[in-house]
Parts: structure tokens; C-alpha cells; sequence
């Protein structure tokens, strides 16, 4: 993976975590933000494949698992800085 197709793939994590952050500020319960995180990081995904020539997925498929999988591991690179400080 050349260094900016990983500079996507956490762009995308931070972008999630963010819009998490959000959805906590919002009347949403917080079971819901991990399916946000991961919807949104599908659809940063195939944003991420159709704009970056490097971006670390070759076909449509791909494009949405990493976006998914970069969308939980925002979630769950919260909860670990969550837990640590417990």
C-alpha cells in the first residue's frame, strides 16, 4: 500500500470518529454509532476508490469493506482510549 493510500484509509477512520463524536452529542442512543461509522465508512470507501488512484482497493467490493473496516476501527480505537483511562 503506497503512503497515500494509507493516508485515505485514516482519513476515512477520523472522518467516522468524528461523525461519532457527533452522534453522541445527538439524541441518538450510542448503540447506533458503530452502524453510522461503518455506513459512512462504506460510502467514504467507494468516494475514497473513485477519487485517490492509489487507494488501497481495486473494485467496488473492496472499496466498501476497507471503508467499513476503517469506519469500526474508529469506534473501536475510541473505546480503547475509553477503557485505558478507566
Amino acid at each position: 500500500m503506497e503512503m497515500m493510500g494509507m493516508a485515505g484509509v485514516t482519513a476515512i477512520s477520523v472522518i467516522t470518529w468524528l461523525i461519532g463524536e457527533a452522534v453522541k452529542l445527538s439524541p441518538l442512543e450510542d448503540r447506533w454509532i458503530p452502524v453510522i461509522c461503518g455506513f459512512v465508512g462504506a460510502v467514504l470507501g467507494v468516494a475514497g476508490r473513485a477519487v485517490m488512484p492509489d487507494f488501497p482497493a481495486e473494485d467496488l467490493m473492496s472499496a466498501i469493506a476497507v471503508g467499513i473496516v476503517s469506519g469500526l476501527a474508529a469506534t473501536g480505537a475510541d473505546q480503547v482510549v475509553k477503557q485505558m483511562k478507566k
